[in-house]
């Protein structure tokens, strides 16, 4: 073999001999590559012994389990870890994977340390699912596979989020608005105008299933307001059905409201109302993936008008949401205008009124 072919094995076979007997460079290789990484999301860690290279435990047997409230079925090891949870009603699964941080250095110190992936199946679940061939190729397609969940999308639109473009030239993430400026708003009070959803993020016409076809505003290029998130991460990425309203049809409606509210997915804190003493009281059951609604502001009287993905715990063991909001100008897990919290008595929490697993 030529000595130009020769060099690279070689040079592969002295890095691995280093590996092997060097704890020091392997810490150093892993901080060059985080610092190679995008700062809003960076893989820090792979836990050992969970998977190996086909998505499947390395060793073990495993074993399935049926618990209630939701009803919904958990795949474990066979030493009880929980691999991945499918929730009866719902096409969001959960499944546990290398561990990733995510953070938003620009707006808050936050930082959400998770190994939970979560991911859209192409059916509904149901007990007994896992038996079916449609289930069994797409767990192997996705146990363990690091290709972009709803995490990682969520996060290409925080601040600082780089643009990603399609093969038509569409940019189709990258650090996005809330909305354009309202013109009789002020900071505090409906500073931005609501309304801009991810066919005007896209700058593009976009034809819903119903045949209802919607032209993007230009002023609102770049925008997604809390709901317009949530079906650009749900909808136009991970491929979730839409509705163009809250009408009549199948899907993913338009507003927060309509999605608490709609037959999509399943309750996993049901609504009871919208005053202060329909506040839940307990958020235990939420998972990480879940939407979560909130009442924030009277006008809107019994219409819920927030909305945001549960992402786990951060750093500090509180439970963390990412949505987009106007103080920000766009998704965020920050602090302005309210710390994104589920948890305590701050301005979020005390205004959560109900989840849903889509």
């Amino acid at each position: 073999m030529p000595p130009k072919k020769k060099r690279p094995v070689l040079h592969a076979a002295t890095v691995l001999a280093l590996l092997a007997g060097s704890a020091y460079l392997t810490v150093e290789l892993r901080k060059d590559e985080e610092a190679k990484a995008p700062k809003v999301q960076a893989v820090t860690d792979t836990p050992g012994g969970l998977h190996s290279s086909t998505g499947q435990e390395s060793s073990g047997k495993q074993k399935w389990e049926r618990l209630k409230n939701p009803e919904r079925s958990v795949l474990r090891t066979d030493g009880g870890k929980v691999l991945a949870t499918f929730t009866d009603g719902a096409r969001t699964a959960t499944l546990t994977g290398p561990s990733r941080t995510f953070t938003e250095p620009a707006n808050t110190k936050s930082r959400v340390v998770t190994n939970d992936w979560v991911r859209l199946m192409p059916e509904i679940w149901r007990e007994g699912a896992e038996k079916e061939k449609w289930f069994k190729d797409w767990y192997k397609e996705f146990s363990g596979s690091e290709e972009d969940d709803i995490f990682a999308m969520a996060f290409q639109y925080v601040e600082g989020a780089p643009v990603k473009k399609d093969d038509e030239g569409i940019a189709y993430a990258g650090d996005a608005n809330f909305g354009p400026l309202n013109p009789d708003g002020s900071a505090g009070n409906d500073l931005r105008l609501e309304q801009s959803d991810f066919f005007d993020y896209l700058g593009i016409p976009y034809t819903f299933r119903n045949g209802t076809t919607l032209q993007p505003e230009k002023v609102r290029a770049r925008s997604m307001d809390c709901s317009g998130f949530i079906r650009t991460v749900f909808g136009y990425r991970a491929r979730y059905p839409l509705m163009a309203t809250d009408g009549a049809g199948d899907g993913l409606p338009r507003t927060a409201n309509g999605m608490a509210r709609g037959k999509v997915g399943t309750d996993v804190i049901e609504l009871k109302g919208v005053g202060a003493a329909d506040r839940p009281k307990s958020i235990d059951v939420v998972q990480p993936g879940d939407l979560v609604f909130f009442k924030l502001d009277a006008r809107t009287k019994q219409r819920l008008d927030h909305v945001g993905i549960f992402l786990g715990h951060d750093a500090d063991g509180h439970k963390i949401f990412v949505s987009s909001r106007e103080e920000v100008n766009g998704p965020t897990i920050g602090d302005k205008g309210g710390t994104s919290r589920l948890d305590g008595n701050g301005y979020y929490a005390s205004t959560l009124r109900s989840a849903k697993r889509l």
